[in-house]
């Protein structure tokens, strides 16, 4: 019976078979390789599809070129008065601003790319986000505008109050809320009460001019301004003996301690002068009278942070007590620097007035006393 296999290399030589498998097995393996190298440049390009980012040519040189037409040149398209109702302030303390962020903080000066091409210049980072130069205002002018007040400044501050008819007072010191919209759901309790919306607490002393001496900022919503007192660093430095001595005379009576000008929430403590609520007499409606207007200087204080500064006036979209903190010391300071180059123009009474010589008038402060002056701002923002 004859078999029905068949040997396809039956008297096939050695050779022969050794030609034909290498020619199979090349041919084979350069379509597999060919195979692969296909699928993986397929996946390549739809990764690289998949990654590619979109460039957007905002030709930045030429928007620095508009800015610098319209803001800073010698002959801008829009006036100085355009210039302070859109920055908020003179040009010549948005420039001293600059100028220090730019040589002091890597963020705000200019570089180059790996192309060599420059970046935005300190101008247009200052102005398109001057929130996010927070960290370093607090840093380059904290210090000289969150300072407690010298020697030098309560004296002045006494002599105005003086001119004002107020011997012996040195500022108003109030409270103000600001809400906060994204509180997180655990510390909701705290910063509210019943069913109004989580707040936080500013306690600022201000004077005649608007500058904010003294601020106590992070207390909760739930607490009233008596309760924030309870807290608050105001009196420490009188407490610690830092306080320079002071020494004035009503009606021939001498005292030591200078004071506030307080609603009627406050204590009757030595330190605040409140109104009188039901005045009896032409003499006691006629001191209400000047008390309610002189103790307006802080709630104008705060209308004008707010009006500066829109952040502190709507609700704080942040959750990080540390930012918060931040962002309300930083337009703190920018208050006291806008006040600082402004308070001349709108303000009866003038720095240069009692910055040298002897002051008439019977308030007097001990010059010649020298203690630490630290920063006037406190918080439980964790700053």
């Amino acid at each position: 019976m004859a078999s029905s296999s068949h040997n396809t290399f039956e008297g096939v030589d050695d050779d022969s078979f050794d030609q034909y498998f290498d020619q199979y097995h090349e041919q084979h393996f350069d379509q597999s390789f060919e195979n692969l190298t296909n699928a993986s440049g397929d996946q390549g390009e739809e990764r690289k599809r998949r990654k590619k980012r979109i460039h957007i040519e905002r030709n930045r040189e030429e928007g620095n070129v508009r800015l610098w037409n319209d803001y800073f040149s010698e002959t801008p398209t829009y006036p100085d008065n355009l210039f302070r109702r859109r920055f908020r302030m003179n040009m010549p303390l948005f420039m001293r601003i600059v100028l220090r962020l730019s040589n002091e903080v890597d963020f705000f000066r200019q570089r180059k790319d790996a192309l060599g091409r420059a970046s935005l210049s300190p101008l247009q980072k200052c102005t398109a986000a001057i929130r996010l130069s927070a960290y370093g205002i607090i840093n380059l002018f904290g210090e000289e505008y969150l300072r407690r007040p010298t020697p030098t400044d309560l004296q002045s501050l006494l002599y105005i109050g003086e001119q004002r008819g107020f011997l012996g007072m040195i500022g108003s010191i109030d409270c103000m809320h600001w809400e906060g919209k994204n509180c997180p759901t655990a510390w909701k309790g705290q910063y509210s009460r019943g069913l109004e919306k989580p707040r936080i607490v500013l306690e600022a002393v201000a004077s005649y001019d608007l500058w904010i001496w003294h601020a106590f900022f992070g207390p909760s919503g739930t607490l009233n301004d008596i309760n924030v007192l309870d807290r608050s660093p105001v009196f420490d430095d009188i407490i610690e003996g830092k306080a320079p001595p002071v020494t004035f005379f009503v009606n021939g009576r001498e005292y030591h301690l200078a004071y506030f000008l307080t609603d009627g929430i406050y204590p009757k403590w030595a330190t605040f002068i409140q109104s009188i609520p039901l005045p009896q007499g032409p003499k006691a409606a006629l001191f209400s009278q000047h008390q309610e207007a002189v103790r307006k200087d802080v709630e104008r204080a705060f209308g004008v942070l707010q009006a500066r500064s829109a952040i502190v006036k709507k609700p704080v979209l942040f959750w990080d007590k540390v930012k918060i903190g931040n962002i309300m010391k930083a337009c703190i300071i920018l208050h006291n620097m806008i006040v600082e180059d402004e308070r001349d123009g709108y303000t009866q009474y003038h720095v240069s007035e009692f910055q040298q010589g002897e002051l008439p008038g019977s308030s007097h402060v001990d010059l010649d006393y020298s203690a630490e002056v630290p920063t006037n701002i406190a918080n439980m923002m964790g700053v």
